[in-house]
């Protein structure tokens, strides 16, 4: 078949796969994870075209979850599935990216354009008619929806869809029909890389916002600062590091901010979630007369239910799209400028210099003469196990609370889903996270600490990762069911009980060789030392599967106080 007159004019004619997988490896990407399906798969062709890899996962749920993990290492992900229910199958896992600001570009196939007018009676539709009905649904968790519908429109929507995912740092659906995906485009853009630089601020408002927080900071006698999540989804650790570096400000995270900050340095604090914080921390923080507050995401479970003790009129806020100082709003002057200029213009000579409060793996202190592994032992262990630069993914549950008593080496990234919680998320999470390491070139552990009835819901993605011959060492916390729903309510209930699997045959079962696994079953403080100092296994050339036995009616003290606020606010009634 002939070029038709559009497609004559073109310079470079490229099908619209071709360019679209092309632009996903131009902005950093190099695996995309999905599934196939009737309506994705000519697209799927052009993936290795592109030099990129096709993970290929065992459900879409769990793809999502994986994408998560990538792009919280690699900046951005992709994943590709198909119409209806391929999408509908994901749509939890990309609705956790939208919550928690993580950058995920889906790509949906779908049916032919004609299709679509004709109303045709198509398997995975709903039988009427109604072709819009997903994306619609998808709208509503993406900050960009483009339905490349229109060859003279396409590479214009890619763009832009490309361009709003890494800017918001949010999903973005894109709808892709059958008869659209070898259609040609112009492939002369491909020339010129996506703008992806953030607009910067109008220079007269951000300089009156940096004179304002300069004011305030120097006139504070006790001023902290506290990093959230999205200070890390929006890009602006260099800023925050540079303000630590040069102010010595004592610095706090929060369980969401976990990672973002070098836990080593001098001016780190600790872990700020209000009650749920060690009470010399809540101390420190709450007594400061200015709260330099950066990228907040005040959840409740981040804020151990609400319980904050710090006031507006004593915080500044800086967040991607506007500033707050005390109750005066700024919209559209973003964090990044401001931040820059705080740190060139602040003068040391005006800046008090409270001291931070010493933070340590307290392994010492909450040591004791059984042998059973309680989990105010393990976590500040598992602080002197680990090693700069790992990856650390923690599940929601005892892992994302226990956690918080564990003072990270430098350069380790945390990566958890306290906002959206979605139980299951970090195994699917643990691969991408892996993957998005490997494909960067940089060799790093990847450590998954992952409760038993968690695991149970996606289990079949560590298929995955003995597939790509991923190095993930996994702790399987064994303690026999839901405890965080066993510490709301329900510790006896049924419904909070599960099956007893054989969990160190899992690998197994899905096909790894004793070459590519290696397993353990730790159930005393003597074998859990012995593991943890154990040459190869902190090596960790491969997949490794650590069941881990702790007490069924035992949590990590944040995990306590957090739960008995969440069991409150349930049974609250007008």
């Amino acid at each position: 078949m002939g070029l038709d007159i559009r497609e004559r004019g073109l310079k470079k004619p490229v099908a619209v796969a071709e360019y679209l997988f092309r632009r996903l490896h131009e902005i950093g990407i190099r695996s995309v994870h999905g599934l196939p399906g009737d309506f994705n798969l000519v697209a799927l062709d052009y993936i290795p075209k592109a030099g990129l890899r096709w993970v290929g996962s065992v459900n879409e749920l769990n793809a999502a979850y994986a994408a998560d993990g990538y792009a919280r290492i690699k900046g951005i992900s992709a994943l590709v599935t198909t119409f209806g229910v391929g999408e509908l199958s994901a749509i939890n896992g990309v609705a956790g990216a939208f919550s928690e600001h993580v950058p995920v570009v889906h790509i949906v196939g779908c049916p032919s354009t004609i299709s679509q007018r004709n109303g045709m009676l198509l398997h995975h539709t709903l039988g009427n008619g109604d072709f819009n009905v997903f994306a619609n649904m998808g709208s509503q968790i993406a900050c960009d929806t483009a339905r490349l519908n229109k060859p003279a429109e396409i590479a214009d929507q890619i763009d832009h869809a490309l361009r709003e995912c890494w800017i918001r740092s949010r999903p973005v659906y894109i709808m892709l029909p059958t008869d659209m995906v070898e259609k040609k485009i112009e492939g002369a853009r491909l020339d010129t890389p996506i703008d992806l630089t953030e607009p910067e601020n109008e220079a007269e408002r951000e300089d009156y916002v940096v004179d304002v927080v300069l004011k305030y900071l120097h006139a504070a006698k006790c001023p902290i600062i506290l990093v959230d999540a999205c200070a890390v989804r929006h890009r602006v650790l260099k800023e925050v590091h540079d303000l630590v570096e040069k102010t010595q400000l004592p610095v706090f995270v929060t369980p969401m901010g976990k990672g973002a900050i070098n836990e080593s340095h001098p001016s780190y604090g600790g872990v700020y979630a209000g009650t749920g914080s060690h009470p010399d921390v809540a101390e420190r923080v709450e007594s400061a007369d200015l709260v330099l507050s950066i990228g907040a995401l005040k959840s409740d479970f981040n804020t151990t239910g609400f319980s904050y003790r710090t006031s507006q009129l004593n915080t500044i806020d800086f967040h991607s799209t506007y500033c707050q100082v005390r109750y005066s709003e700024y919209p559209g002057v973003a964090m990044r400028g401001v931040l820059r200029k705080v740190v060139e213009r602040v003068d040391l000579s005006k800046l008090s210099q409270p001291s931070s409060p010493q933070v340590v793996n307290k392994v010492a202190e909450n040591w004791d003469d059984s042998e059973t592994i309680t989990q105010a032992f393990f976590w500040p262990r598992i602080g002197e196990y680990l090693k700069e630069n790992d990856i650390v993914v923690t599940e929601t549950g005892t892992a994302n609370f226990g956690i918080w008593e564990t003072k990270f080496p430098p350069g380790v990234t945390g990566v958890t889903q306290i906002l959206w919680g979605s139980i299951g998320w970090s195994v699917g999470a643990a691969q991408g996270a892996a993957l998005a390491a490997r494909d960067m070139g940089v060799d790093r552990r990847t450590i998954l600490f992952v409760g038993d009835g968690s695991f149970q819901l996606t289990a079949q993605e560590v298929s995955t990762m003995i597939r790509h011959n991923l190095k993930v060492t996994i702790f399987l916390i064994y303690n026999e069911g839901f405890t965080i729903e066993r510490f709301i309510h329900g510790m006896e209930a049924e419904y909070n009980n599960i099956a007893r699997w054989q969990y160190t045959e899992v690998p197994a079962v899905f096909g790894a060789s004793d070459k590519q696994c290696r397993k353990f079953v730790v159930k005393t403080k003597d074998q859990l030392e012995k593991l943890l100092t154990d040459k190869e296994f902190n090596e960790a050339r491969g997949l490794q599967f650590v069941e881990l036995w702790l007490p069924k009616e035992d949590a990590p003290r944040a995990l306590r106080i957090t739960t008995e606020v969440a069991a409150r606010t349930n049974a609250r009634v007008e």
